[in-house]
């Protein structure tokens, strides 16, 4: 996090609070709306993923419980870093109030990380073939080259885990754990919600961009995806340094100043915001659970 900040303090020399300001003020109301929009539908994304993961493991847990623990592990994990953990700790505590076992909750954060990725796989591979030269954009940061083919090995690897659940593999055993392949149900709505959140994530910062320069929403969707990879492989707190600079050298024909802010917007939203109420939720949980 550190490199990441100094690095982007170098890219970001020549940019004022003023040019910032001015870039703030150039968002529309109409934007603010459709990027917290945007966040709300991402939030609902993202508490599919528990959702799915419990209808994996066979078991029924109040559907406005599974929402407030998967927003909170979700908000807590962005922001803290190390996501898999801290995520995994405030599922553990909510769900073993509901009778899961530390072995399920375990397949269930497991089921969860796999989704995104997932997700992931599928959306990337998408974007490659439509946008092939998205990576191009980072040939100073990442040595990798973007086409079609590398899309289509993506989506052939996605297809490999949908015909797995299709020809009902045989569980995973390692010693007295096992893991049971997703039904095809499931793996439908893994390929569902998975793309679903990335995509909405994406549209939060497409959102608060300015028209001028803008590449369009693949290509802020493409950016995005890598950025925020490499942010979470970096398990720096909320990706801080990180995802900003991935994104800057990104989205080079647009104003630094102008993506500085659309990514503060994205923090706000996604970040900071559900961080705050997700520390209520706690509080209140914590206090129930006491009584």
């Amino acid at each position: 996090m550190a490199l990441s900040v100094w690095l982007l303090y170098h890219e970001l020399r020549g940019v004022s609070f003023e040019d910032l300001g001015d870039s703030f003020a150039a968002i529309s109301v109409r934007n603010w709306a459709l990027a917290g929009v945007a966040t709300l539908v991402a939030y609902a994304a993202l508490a599919g993923y528990d959702r799915v993961a419990l209808m994996h493991l066979g078991r029924k847990v109040d559907l406005l419980f599974v929402a407030l623990t998967s927003f909170t592990a979700y908000a807590v994990a962005h922001n803290i870093g190390a996501s898999v953990f801290s995520g995994a700790l405030v599922r553990y505590r909510a769900y073993s109030s509901r009778g899961l076992t530390a072995a399920e909750v375990g397949v269930l954060v497991a089921f969860c990380s796999f989704t995104f990725a997932l997700g992931t796989l599928l959306l990337t591979g998408l974007v490659l073939v439509v946008e092939p030269g998205i990576l191009d954009r980072f040939v100073d940061v990442l040595p990798l080259e973007a086409s079609a083919p590398t899309g289509l090995v993506l989506l052939a690897l996605v297809a490999l885990y949908v015909a797995g659940s299709w020809l009902h593999l045989k569980p995973l055993r390692l010693g007295r754990f096992e893991l049971q392949y997703p039904r095809l149900p499931i793996v439908a709505r893994q390929l569902l919600i998975g793309p679903l959140e990335l995509a909405a994530a994406a549209a939060i910062v497409y959102f608060a961009l300015p028209s001028a320069g803008n590449p369009g929403y693949l290509a802020v969707l493409g950016i995005f995806m890598i950025s925020f990879s490499i942010a979470l492989i970096s398990h720096a707190p909320g990706g801080l340094g990180v995802l900003e600079l991935a994104f800057i050298n990104g989205l080079s024909e647009i104003k630094e100043a102008d993506v500085l802010a659309a990514l503060i917007v994205f923090r706000l939203l996604y970040l900071i915001v559900p961080f705050v109420l997700s520390l209520f939720l706690i509080l209140i949980f914590e206090r129930q659970q006491y009584r």
